[in-house]
Parts: C-alpha cells; sequence; structure tokens
C-alpha cells in the first residue's frame, strides 16, 4: 500500500439486531469524521436489521450463528477467522449479544460500548432495554455510557473512556434510552479514533489516553 493511501486503520463490526451502533459509524466515516475503513460486518442472527446497512454501505458481511457450533470456543474462532481474514485492526461489537472467547493475538484488540456507567448496572443479562430499567427501578440520578476493551467476561474489560447523563424524574426505560444512545453516538466514535491514532494505552485494569 502506498504511503498516499495512508494503510487506513481497518474495523470489524459485530452485531446480532437493529444495528444502530453500525449505521452510526458508517455515517461518521462518510462525513469524515472517523478516519476508519469498515472492513467487515459480522452477524449471529442472519436476521438483523443491521446487515441491510451493511449492503447499502457496500460492506461485506457473514453470518456466524452459535446453534451452528458444538461450544462457544468454536463459535468464537469462527468469528474470529473472518476478522484475521479480513486482516482488521480491531474488532468492534455493536450490540453483540453472543460472549465470545478472546483469542490471544486479539487481547485488547475488541471493544464494545454499554449503556450504563460500568461498574453499575452491568453483567450477564444487562443489555438494551434491561439495563435503564434496572437504573430507573433503582433510583440513580446519572447514567450513560462506557466504552471498553472487552475480554472473556461481561462488561468486566478495561475502561477507555465514559460520558454520562442525566436521569430525570419523568424518564422512562425508553427516553432515557434515548439520551444514552446520544452520548454512544459521540463516545464510540471519540474512542475508535483515539485507538486508530495509537493513543491509546493499557496498563493493567486502567487505559491512558497519551497526548496528540
Amino acid at each position: 500500500m502506498s504511503t498516499s493511501q495512508q494503510e487506513r486503520f481497518r474495523i470489524a463490526v459485530l452485531i446480532s439486531g437493529g444495528g444502530t451502533t453500525l449505521r452510526n459509524l458508517i455515517e461518521k466515516v462518510r462525513a469524515g469524521q472517523l478516519g476508519v475503513e469498515i472492513a467487515l460486518v459480522v452477524s449471529s442472527n442472519p436476521q438483523a436489521g443491521g446487515l441491510r446497512y451493511a449492503a447499502e454501505a457496500n460492506i461485506p458481511a457473514e453470518v456466524v450463528q452459535r446453534k451452528d457450533f458444538p461450544s462457544r470456543e468454536a463459535f468464537s474462532e469462527a468469528v474470529f477467522r473472518l476478522c484475521r481474514r479480513a486482516e482488521v485492526d480491531l474488532v468492534v461489537m455493536g450490540g453483540f449479544l453472543k460472549q465470545l472467547v478472546i483469542p490471544d493475538d486479539f487481547t485488547n484488540r475488541v471493544v464494545n460500548i454499554h449503556p450504563a456507567l460500568i461498574p453499575a448496572f452491568c453483567g450477564k443479562g444487562f443489555y438494551g432495554h434491561h439495563v435503564h430499567e434496572a437504573v430507573l427501578e433503582y433510583g440513580v440520578k446519572i447514567s450513560g455510557c462506557t466504552v471498553h476493551f472487552t475480554d472473556n467476561e461481561y462488561d468486566h474489560g478495561p475502561v477507555i473512556l465514559q460520558r454520562a447523563v442525566p436521569v430525570l424524574d419523568d424518564d422512562t426505560p425508553e427516553t432515557l434510552a434515548a439520551r444514552v444512545f446520544e452520548a454512544e453516538c459521540e463516545a464510540y466514535p471519540e474512542a475508535l479514533r483515539l485507538i486508530a491514532a495509537g493513543r491509546v494505552r493499557v496498563e493493567g485494569r486502567r487505559v491512558r489516553v497519551l497526548p496528540p
């Protein structure tokens, strides 16, 4: 690749459903606000609405279903085999609902966004509307989103960045989800820009963002 092409940072986006995170990333790339190439989309669900966004953007897409594999390890290996073949630098989870076993060569190369401020309201079973219902039931005044590296536990890897949003007295799970998603639409691209620029360093459980 010539230097004029600048070896664009390549990502794979993993989805299971509507693909709103994928759509946001595609829009940011098109607007020149995110300097990465979405080289691959992998869906765990052949009916995932997000596959339409991939097709419309001419992004190669594959479907890998958990039921087709005897173990989580075999399923995970099939997903990461596709990522290796696409020569991606980073795997980006965008509403991917299947737990993966992260292989050694992808340590600190898989990221996720969670719709709450980890370590609150996270872990197995805390996804989508379940998170926002729990936030409202508990009565906290602040929620938000967390971008983190993914390891082999739910919502557990080192935190890259977080964005807070207020929880209002008249919030419903739907209104809170919409406010959190607005924060996600800025936080995830920001984290990806930092990683692509080589400004993220993992030191144990801490992530340090280096100056430009």
